[in-house]
């Protein structure tokens, strides 16, 4: 995914600028943090390169398409086969239990039957530690529990692009951890890109590239050594 020029502002007097003249690249199979105080455009930026937002000016590529002409329900349809969300709130259906909130994306995306979904959102669940936790809603687990069976449900169409905004805001240290690790896994054991908003050091510390924002700009860059 690639972002050319993109700024972002709400109409007022005067305008309130969210994104400046942003310019990067996301390689596959990588871990991307976006970091900065708050109110500095990253979550904006976020929602700019997961098609949630059109920019005023400046380009979206993804698989070196122009995101931008496209209509309502093209982008909305990208979204749900190439782009997996994780968000602070794990926005999991209550009603749902954990293996039916998984195959929720399958089965909108149509490619697989129901047995099908029933049977990948089972392994989903099992690489995440929670194969025995299928059968329980989101109010017999604990806040751990939940946000990895979001991210299973982010990762069930196979998307080559997983977005999270402060996914671990919700969380202890432990469970923030657990979390940081799958995002390296989704990374460099399955090669998907992985950008991650957040507040939190020690998931910035875990990313291979960390890129700091000030006032809507990035301001700094840097790579870690794997």
């Amino acid at each position: 995914m690639q972002a050319e020029g993109l700024s972002r502002s709400l109409p007022g007097t005067p305008p309130v600028t969210l994104v400046t003249d942003v310019t990067l690249a996301i390689e596959p199979a990588s871990f991307v943090a976006i970091v900065g105080p708050s109110g500095c455009g990253k979550s904006s930026l976020l929602y700019l390169l997961g098609l949630l937002d059109r920019p005023n000016s400046g380009h979206v590529l993804f698989d070196g398409k122009d995101m931008n002409p496209l209509s309502g329900d093209r982008r909305a349809h990208i979204r749900l086969a190439s782009f997996g969300f994780v968000f602070q709130f794990h926005f999991l259906l209550q009603e749902f239990t954990a293996l039916e909130n998984v195959m929720l994306p399958m089965q909108r995306l149509g490619l697989l039957n129901r047995a099908q979904a029933r049977d990948k959102a089972q392994s989903l669940l099992q690489a995440m530690g929670l194969g025995a936790k299928s059968g329980k809603t989101p109010d017999r687990l604990s806040g751990g529990e939940r946000q990895r069976v979001a991210i299973a449900r982010a990762i069930a169409n196979d998307p080559a692009l997983v977005l999270c905004d402060e996914p671990t805001g919700n969380l202890d240290s432990q469970n923030s951890a657990r979390v940081v690790e799958l995002f390296r896994s989704l990374a460099h054991d399955q090669g998907r890109a992985v950008i991650c908003v957040t507040h939190d050091a020690d998931v910035a510390a875990a990313a291979d590239v960390q890129i700091s924002m000030l006032d809507g700009r990035i301001s700094e860059t840097s790579v870690r050594t794997r």
